[in-house]
């Protein structure tokens, strides 16, 4: 990656290490950065401390050519990111008479008192370049100097975000940042474990190259990322496709779609394709298979209705299942996970019907059923179709593993048709 312009990014409040706020802001300015061609090779979140800021900020000067920092430029105690930066370069602050008054402004139109902790906030280090704050009153600054490039942004998402594309992004392009963005493609995959895919794809890296391939596990399955670092618009384009097409020569009957493709809008497009309608029997997952079926627009072209049977007497009552196969083989088994689809395919008179009952925690569980025991069942004209699976996770991770396995399930019949056989 030689020539690219390195950055790293410091985001900077308790809070953050707290985890009581979650660190967007280093999420969407990696991404950002990526877009302009710069390459984000590190991010640091530390607590409101001078000390820790500094130590941060001068760690990162080090090893970046550019150095973007978020949080602690507010008004109170607490922020002290523009204190600690500035005694990095030696540099004193002094106060800006048109932040001033740009400040002063901004508050008078939203009928609040100027404070001392406000008129902090126009108090730059000298031989900064300030960055006027559009949408708040904590501006921004860039800090050139022998120790290097620093940039700092407010903390607030809307602030930080309108500042970094009306100033940031010009800057960084005038640096040489612009010359071969970041660019990838993720393909996304369900059914298949993350080490199998690896075994699938073993002297795949060393055939993209200089492309890089990285293996991102979720509840939602394994999605594999291509990414070019320092290729040419043209030249990434044609390496992209022809690593998808590698990759999908191996591993395609488990690849659903690439970047933000949803499964369920996938089972969707197919359920549209074949001219069928779907109904859903739920008792574990209390209703998030239908809600992602019905999340994406249009899904009442495919989709009829949903049943909630979380207790026993109400997969008897809605669904038909007898009492005496629950008793002799449990909610949770195969034989009542089939009653269930071929009840709600009855009810809703649909031509398909997907079934989840299962143990999702985190008590219910036994030495012959243990929590992420789940039995999904596809009922379609003429044969019903039974899996076991045991989930990993805690209860929320189990619910939204077992919704993605049963519109994996249909996905992969309406697909293959001869591809699901009876467990």
């Amino acid at each position: 990656m030689s020539g690219v312009l390195r950055v790293e990014i410091v985001t900077v409040g308790t809070e953050l290490l707290l985890g009581d706020v979650e660190d967007g802001n280093g999420g969407w300015l990696s991404r950002r950065l990526a877009s302009l061609g710069a390459v984000v090779t590190r991010r640091t979140t530390v607590g409101d401390d001078d000390a820790a800021i500094r130590a941060a900020v001068g760690d990162a000067l080090a090893r970046a050519a550019v150095v973007v920092c978020t949080g602690g430029l507010g008004p109170t105690e607490d922020d002290r990111t523009r204190e600690a930066v500035a005694a990095i370069y030696g540099w004193p602050l002094r106060r800006d008479a048109a932040v001033l008054e740009t400040v002063r402004e901004r508050l008078a139109a939203h009928g609040v008192e100027m404070t001392a902790g406000n008129a902090k906030q126009a108090e730059v280090p000298e031989g900064a370049d300030v960055l006027q704050n559009a949408g708040g009153t904590a501006p921004g600054l860039i800090l050139e100097g022998e120790p290097g490039t620093t940039i700092l942004l407010p903390g607030v998402p809307r602030e930080m975000k309108a500042m970094f594309d009306a100033r940031v992004a010009p800057y960084l392009v005038a640096r040489g940042a612009a010359g071969a963005p970041v660019r990838s493609r993720t393909l996304r995959t369900c059914g298949i474990a993350e080490s199998t895919l690896a075994d699938k794809l073993a002297g795949l890296e060393a055939e993209i190259a200089p492309l890089g391939l990285a293996y991102l596990p979720g509840a939602e399955g394994v999605d594999l990322r291509l990414t070019s670092w320092a290729l040419r618009e043209r030249a990434a384009a044609v390496r992209l496709a022809t690593a998808e097409r590698r990759i999908r020569e191996r591993v395609g009957r488990w690849v659903y779609g690439r970047d933000d493709a949803d499964l369920a809008a996938a089972v969707g497009e197919r359920l549209r394709a074949a001219g069928w309608m779907l109904a859903v029997a739920e008792s574990c997952t209390g209703g998030l298979l239908g809600k992602r079926l019905t999340d994406a627009a249009g899904a009442s072209g495919y989709f009829t209705a949903g049943f909630t049977s979380y207790a026993d007497a109400a997969k008897t009552r809605l669904l038909g299942v007898p009492t005496d196969l629950i008793r002799r083989h449990g909610a949770v088994s195969g034989p009542v996970a089939a009653r269930m689809a071929q009840g709600a395919r009855r009810r809703a008179r649909t031509e398909a019907a997907l079934s989840i009952t299962g143990i999702a925690g985190p008590s219910g569980g036994s030495a012959d059923k243990p929590v992420g025991t789940t039995w999904i069942a596809l009922a379609v004209p003429g044969r019903t179709a039974v899996r076991r699976y045991l989930l990993p996770g805690d209860r929320a991770e189990i619910r939204a593993r077992a919704a993605q396995a049963a519109l994996h399930f249909l996905w992969a019949r309406l697909g293959d048709p001869a591809a699901e056989r009876d467990r």
